[in-house]
């Protein structure tokens, strides 16, 4: 594990917010780039600027259902002197034998078809009688065309512009031109374009799989009955929540008893699907906090360098947090406190963080923005910590939702946002700006 954060002179010091997030990071490197196929790409972070092989749309094409026409031949037309041209085809989009246009002529035209030779523009079909003059043809008929060469006449009410309702070659983009930058996360409107514009597979940094389990023997998962002493598992739906929310792919483990020995088990069992692992409780000072007994130890002559190192940040709530990397491969492991709040606040600011390096992202915190407090009476924090406490933000001012207890699960639901309360204050104002980490 390497580290270039300032360490505390000794183990009773306390680490700061900053360096902690220093050393994890300095610790995790982005997974290596894999071809895949565009749908197994959404969600991931492209690797290669992508240019474009043919511009978009390719050729000139219909933007309506219509007629493709010469501007001279439909000038001054109008309802009660409509210019009557012959209909001497049709134009469908995809391929089929070109339909030239001469003087007096026009092709029905359905939408996205390319224009044909001699064409200057499209009139849509409600400037038309619909092509109901004489003649065998007897109407515009989506998909349902008459034959090529078909003879009729058509009547256009109205002039059309060179030009109206035709697409331009290259006018969405074109050939040569930049159609995605390393370092774009690929969704449904990024993969539409890599499939317009013919590529098949893209070159990304694959989504990060995360493997969420929490500890303690009086955790029962949702869904079953409590007994006595008993708790619902909320931290590993929390975190498996978050991790997906920030972009990995996640996996949550039950609830793992006080026994380090099964933890550890456990543990070396994920690891073959885990970029990332990250625990929840037994990281404090307890008779049973079962995750510093498991994994505190530097590991062996088949893991050199492994071992997690636990530690006290100068922050509230998540005080206790432990770091380091397991296995074989030196799998980073984030170990967080066991209280709801102290678990989710130290995600968003450490393990987002890791799993957004990871991907390849180079902006990898929660934006922040400063705010208005407004509040009935002044926040308390202690000195010489950093507090983060629940916010609803909202056009430049943020309220406190519930208290500042670290097991206030229901106030962290209607947050949107953390408070930063800095190390050197102790108490902050109604009506004074201060930085929150936007979690929307």
């Amino acid at each position: 594990m390497s580290s270039a954060a300032t360490r505390p002179a000794g183990p009773d010091d306390l680490w700061s917010v900053d360096d902690h997030l220093q050393d994890i990071l300095a610790g995790v490197r982005p997974l290596e780039p894999i071809e895949l196929q565009l749908l197994d790409a959404q969600g991931c972070v492209l690797v290669d600027d992508i240019t474009v092989p043919v511009s978009l749309p390719p050729f000139d094409n219909s933007s309506m259902d219509g007629y493709a026409v010469r501007v001279a031949d439909v000038e001054g037309a109008s309802e009660e002197f409509p210019a009557v041209l012959e209909v001497v085809g049709d134009v469908a989009a995809g391929p089929g034998a070109p339909v030239r246009i001469g003087p007096g002529q026009a092709a029905r035209i359905m939408t996205g078809a390319p224009l044909p030779p001699g064409a200057e523009a499209v009139v849509p079909v409600e400037w038309t009688d619909g092509g109901l003059g004489e003649g065998p043809v007897t109407g515009m008929r989506s998909r349902s065309l008459a034959p090529e060469g078909a003879e009729g006449q058509v009547r256009v009410h109205r002039p059309a512009e060179a030009r109206a309702h035709v697409r331009a070659t290259g006018s969405d983009v074109k050939a040569g031109a930049l159609a995605l930058e390393a370092g774009t996360v690929l969704g449904p409107p990024q993969i539409a374009l890599l499939a317009a514009i013919g590529r098949g597979t893209v070159r990304v940094r694959p989504r990060p799989r995360v493997v969420v389990l929490s500890t303690g023997s009086e955790l029962v998962q949702p869904g079953e009955t409590l007994a006595h002493g008993q708790i619902y598992d909320s931290n590993s739906f929390a975190l498996t929540a978050a991790a997906r929310d920030a972009g990995a792919i996640a996996y949550r483990v039950g609830a793992v008893a006080d026994d380090a020995d099964v933890l550890r088990s456990t543990i070396e069992d994920q690891l073959i699907r885990a970029d990332l692992l990250v625990t929840t409780g037994g990281v404090s000072v307890g008779a049973y906090d079962v995750v510093k007994e498991a994994l505190s130890y530097a590991g062996d002559e088949d893991e050199p360098g492994s071992g997690v190192e636990f530690r006290k940040l100068a922050m509230q709530p998540g005080k206790p947090q432990g770091f380091g990397s397991i296995g074989p491969d030196h799998t980073p492991l984030l170990a967080l406190p066991g209280n709801p709040v102290s678990s989710y606040v130290s995600f968003e600011l450490f393990v987002r963080p890791a799993i957004r390096t990871l991907m390849g992202l180079d902006d990898v915190h929660r934006p922040r923005a400063r705010a208005t407090l407004t509040a009935d009476a002044p926040l308390r924090s202690p000195k010489g910590r950093r507090q983060f406490l629940r916010g609803s933000y909202a056009d430049g001012k943020v309220t406190p939702v519930g208290g500042a207890g670290s097991h206030l699960v229901a106030a962290l639901a209607h947050a949107d946002a953390l408070i930063v309360v800095p190390e050197e204050a102790d108490r902050v104002e109604p009506g004074a700006e201060v930085e929150v980490v936007l979690l929307g």
